[in-house]
């Protein structure tokens, strides 16, 4: 009787870890930025990122590709930002960055190799028209945010971007994905549904 009440434990704790190693170097920018200016949060904001992923190696036993990508974007475009005395680096990272993953999606559709069914087959169980929507709808949402981050940090001040970027993407992010649940359960396989019904009758 110990063993699933640890099992829960476990699978209760990583959701809470996850979003902590996500939110934790945002925060940790935006904090810095207040206090000490745009290079030193850059600084730290590196820093903060490097940490969540050692942190994730260690503690969930992964890193997601999505986060390692997004970590060598950090990195780079901190140490151009940090080098150079330019913050344009650091502000147009998201840009480039949402304008890349919009770019593997597409390609990954052309060529007839969903990227999001190798990444999400062993979550999601969908028909192949289902992936074919879902990717667009994230290659849509990818563009919408890389035009976004352009208008905010080409129209507004430093400040207001590091709070649009802190605490605006990921809200946008996690409404996103929910407006996604309607289209999921329409094109989900039928053998999710006969595996439950297998399981509830065993």
């Amino acid at each position: 009787m110990v063993e699933p009440k640890a099992v829960k434990t476990k699978q209760q704790f990583n959701p809470l870890v996850k979003l902590a190693l996500e939110v934790g170097p945002l925060a940790i920018f935006f904090i810095a930025n207040g206090r000490f200016g745009i290079f030193y949060a850059t600084g730290t904001f590196m820093f903060a990122t490097a940490a969540s992923l050692l942190v994730s190696r260690i503690v969930l036993k992964r890193t997601p590709m999505i986060a390692l990508v997004t970590g060598f974007f950090v990195m780079v475009f901190g140490f151009l930002t940090i080098y150079l005395q330019d913050a344009t680096f650091i502000k147009v990272k998201p840009t480039i960055l949402n304008s890349l993953f919009a770019f593997i999606l597409a390609a990954g559709l052309y060529f007839q190799r969903p990227v999001l069914k190798f990444a999400l087959g062993e979550v999601l169980q969908l028909q192949e028209e289902g992936w074919r929507l879902l990717t667009l709808r994230w290659i849509g949402f990818f563009i919408f945010l890389a035009i976004l981050n352009e208008i905010v940090w080409r129209n507004f001040s430093t400040g207001t971007w590091v709070s649009f970027k802190s605490f605006g993407i990921m809200p946008l992010t996690f409404l996103f994905m929910m407006a996604q649940i309607t289209l999921i359960m329409k094109y989900q396989t039928p053998e999710v549904s006969l595996d439950k019904s297998d399981a509830s009758s065993t």
